[in-house]
């Protein structure tokens, strides 16, 4: 494998049921300029699920990847060496630590859309942050690639 290829890649991309209310507020919008007319109200749409797809997709676009010896999440650039092992955590484990049992400063990418995740202890002792959380639809596969990467 090169060790430019991603072992891991994943996109978390925003469920269907925003993409029927993106159309819902496409059609307020249209129905807002009705009483000007038919080419405002054309243009109502247009604007409206314009404005409301680019705000679904770009809430939708957060990526996760290990690639070149690095967890790439979100904005974050994480070396594997800095990183301890990866916690699989299920639906209710996510749940916990979304809530009760979350740190303040840990770096989370989550998306409550998802119910799995993965929970990575920071190494590094010059870190503040104790822990990335990452919401992931296949947990076990990016704490299986973190390791692979550990390991090589």
């Amino acid at each position: 494998m090169q060790p430019s290829a991603p072992q891991y890649a994943e996109r978390l991309t925003a469920p269907r049921s925003w993409w029927a209310v993106t159309a819902l507020v496409a059609l307020s919008g249209g129905l807002i300029l009705l009483p000007l007319g038919t080419l405002p109200m054309l243009g109502g749409v247009i604007a409206a699920g314009a404005l409301a797809s680019a705000l679904v997709s770009s809430y939708g676009s957060a990526r996760i990847r290990v690639v070149a010896g690095s967890l790439v999440a979100g904005d974050a650039r994480i070396p594997v060496s800095a990183l301890g092992e990866a916690e699989v955590l299920d639906a209710e484990e996510a749940r916990a630590w979304r809530l009760h049992k979350a740190d303040p400063r840990a770096f989370m990418l989550l998306r409550s859309y998802v119910p799995t995740a993965v929970r990575i202890e920071i190494t590094d002792p010059e870190d503040p942050t104790p822990y990335v959380y990452l919401s992931t639809r296949d947990p076990q596969a990016l704490a299986a690639a973190l390791t692979a990467v550990r390991a090589a």
